[in-house]
């Protein structure tokens, strides 16, 4: 398990609007997303999908495709597992079977609201009840956790509709094993687009979005080290106690 110290690069406040602030307090449930990059030279994109203006949680924001973990995550048996340097983060504070589940819920999202589907050609027949995921797995694809990063977690402040106990992987575009139309997809994001991290930046996103923004930047620059310290952003009266994971 991964030692949790005080992260001070992080200076980002940790704010939601103080409209959503007013409901119940209710126990963060675990989530996953996936940041998807496309670098073309000089240029770096992102997969990014403005939020139906329906929903309860975060109306009309931009986010990242992800969701809750499903508990046919954690059943699932597949070719491969997430990196052990990448495991030993993600498991911290809870079990690595739950850990490999919230890297797989982070892939079955990114399908369900993007119909893209991020993996390698199929190796073997994989058995489940998720209707989801067997309509995955029916395109020939097997999820490739191998190439997944963590680069972030992020626990949303109390009082608001819903509560997550989210974390954020990263991988490569060039991971992309078929995209289907949109017709497949959930339509929980109404239009998934690739922005580039400044276009990311002026969309209409939270600024935890932000602040993970940050981090996908540091790394694909350089400027962080990918075996360093993951941020944990857990909410403090407002603003964010940031620990290194």
């Amino acid at each position: 398990m991964s030692s949790q110290r005080p992260l001070e690069r992080v200076q980002n406040p940790f704010l939601f609007d103080p409209a959503d602030a007013n409901g119940p307090v209710l126990r963060p449930k675990d989530a996953a997303a996936l940041i998807l990059v496309r670098r073309n030279g000089d240029t770096t994109r992102v997969l990014m999908g403005e939020r139906s203006a329906r929903h309860a949680f975060l109306p009309g924001r931009f986010v990242f495709p992800g969701g809750r973990l499903d508990v046919a995550d954690q059943r699932l048996a597949t070719d491969t597992d997430l990196r052990p340097e990448v495991l030993a983060k993600v498991a911290t504070g809870t079990t690595t079977s739950r850990a490999r589940g919230l890297g797989l819920a982070a892939v079955r999202e990114t399908f369900e609201e993007t119909g893209i589907l991020v993996g390698t050609k199929q190796r073997s027949t994989v058995r489940t009840r998720s209707a989801t995921w067997q309509r995955f797995f029916s395109h020939g694809i097997s999820p490739h956790l191998e190439a997944l990063d963590f680069v972030a977690r992020a626990i949303t402040p109390p009082g608001r509709p819903r509560r997550f106990d989210a974390r954020f992987f990263m991988a490569d575009a060039s991971e992309i094993a078929a995209e289907l139309d949109l017709s497949n997809a959930s339509g929980e994001l109404l239009r998934p687009i690739w922005l580039t991290l400044d276009e990311a930046r002026a969309a209409d996103v939270l600024p935890i979005t932000s602040c993970v923004l940050d981090e996908v930047e540091g790394r694909l620059s350089g400027r962080r080290d990918p075996s360093g310290p993951v941020p944990f952003f857990i909410p403090r009266r407002g603003k964010a106690l940031i620990l290194g994971l």
